[in-house]
């Protein structure tokens, strides 16, 4: 019989952890509706075959991570490992070039198979933003502004570092390709199994490695830049001079990559030295053929996501809560439950104490830090009035029934 566990690499959110996740989450939907983004929901679960085409067949997430399995009719099913391949098949199968640009905020869980560490998780959580159908480097721009002004809000600028690369266009990364393949080969037997496989399938993910051998050989590989064509260089410089208009502070990291045929241009991420080997807390990039890839029709992109675990592990100090109002009844409970009803309506938190006497009562109005008791005695009630209890003065008075929310609101 399995364990009443959570399973390996999931976890409850609990009161404050959940409160935590709910502000990042919240920061991010406020950040991206200033910009016109509106918000998506997509299935937990696609057909596998959605990734499959998205994330390359030959990824890691692909090929040892998903959560695939085979439902009653027969079908390939995988819980989603990540947020734009949702998107895009959204956009593809509901037939949405007709509402080009469009901008969609999304957040929810994601799930890939692989060991739980500081900051990941098998069940994690996201929250990003698409851009579909804008060509030029403003969008770009743009999709980083909000971002940027997303970790503002959760006083997180001074803790990151927007690093940001260019993969070209399509002639810019075959010749780098080309480039690349001619140096790492001169490195083979030297280069791990992972990275072999890679330099016949997919060269640019060699890059990528984290074996130790192949970042010492990759360090010495040739620089995107060096095969830019000339607009594609005006494009990064765009990016860069439009960054630098808004304030956005952001250095040059050659090695920034996409392995994916359909990225393009703009690669960027937002990273921190305060996670330890998990320091992107925010990746996207421009992924001009994802949606012809998916057989939809050319549609060109620009998205981010970023993990709300690690946004969450950063976030030092959360707003106050608002201190609800405990009503106490020693009397009638059902008529404790009518002015608690009444003061809820009246647009305030209120935490109604069902058992013990009046010290355990007020025990637990103190440990939900409220701000006022409504004590409702009998006699009190009599007179159609409340014992009003100031927790933080320690004073009290009596308050008719029918003044309490003004009063309480601050209006009485």
């Amino acid at each position: 019989m399995p364990s009443l566990q959570p399973v390996r690499g999931t976890h409850d959110l609990l009161a404050d952890e959940a409160r935590r996740h709910r502000f990042i989450e919240d920061a991010a939907f406020h950040a991206a509706s200033r910009y016109g983004f509106g918000e998506i929901v997509t299935p937990i679960f696609e057909f596998t075959e959605v990734f499959a085409r998205t994330l390359g067949e030959t990824s890691d997430v692909v090929t040892k991570e998903m959560y695939t399995f085979t439902d009653r009719s027969g079908d390939s099913i995988t819980l989603r490992p990540e947020g734009t391949a949702g998107v895009a098949r959204a956009f593809v199968s509901g037939g949405l070039a007709q509402s080009l640009p469009l901008k969609v905020f999304y957040r929810g869980p994601m799930f890939r198979h692989e060991r739980p560490q500081k900051g990941r998780l098998r069940q994690f959580h996201q929250v990003g933003i698409e851009l579909l159908g804008v060509e030029g480097p403003l969008a770009d721009v743009e999709v980083i502004a909000v971002a940027w002004r997303m970790l503002s809000a959760l006083g997180l600028a001074d803790m990151v570092t927007l690093e940001i690369n260019t993969l070209g266009d399509a002639d810019s990364r075959a010749a780098y390709r080309a480039a690349l393949i001619a140096y790492l080969s001169e490195f083979t037997g030297q280069l791990s199994e992972d990275s072999r496989q890679r330099l016949e399938r997919n060269p640019l993910r060699v890059l990528d490695s984290k074996d130790e051998a192949d970042k010492r050989i990759v360090a010495g590989a040739p620089a995107m830049t060096a095969s830019l064509t000339p607009a594609a260089r005006e494009f990064f410089d765009q990016v860069g001079a439009g960054l630098t208009a808004l304030g956005i502070p952001y250095t040059h990291n050659p090695r920034l990559v996409r392995g994916l045929d359909y990225y393009c241009h703009t690669a960027f991420e937002f990273t921190t030295t305060r996670l330890g080997s998990q320091g992107t807390v925010l990746a996207g990039g421009r992924y001009d053929g994802l949606i012809a890839e998916m057989g939809g029709p050319a549609t060109p992109g620009i998205g981010w996501a970023a993990g709300v675990e690690r946004l969450a592990m950063l976030v030092e100090e959360l707003p106050a809560p608002e201190r609800p109002v405990a009503v106490v009844p020693m009397g009638d409970a059902l008529v404790a439950f009518r002015v608690a009803e009444e003061l809820r309506a009246a647009g305030l938190i209120v935490d109604v104490g069902f058992s013990g006497n009046v010290k355990k009562r007020m025990a637990r109005a103190n440990k939900a830090n409220a701000r006022f008791a409504v004590i409702l005695g009998e006699d009190e009630m009599s007179r159609g009035a409340a014992m009003l209890r100031d927790l933080d003065a320690g004073t009290q008075d009596e308050v008719p029934l029918s003044g309490l929310a003004e009063r309480l609101l601050g209006r009485g």
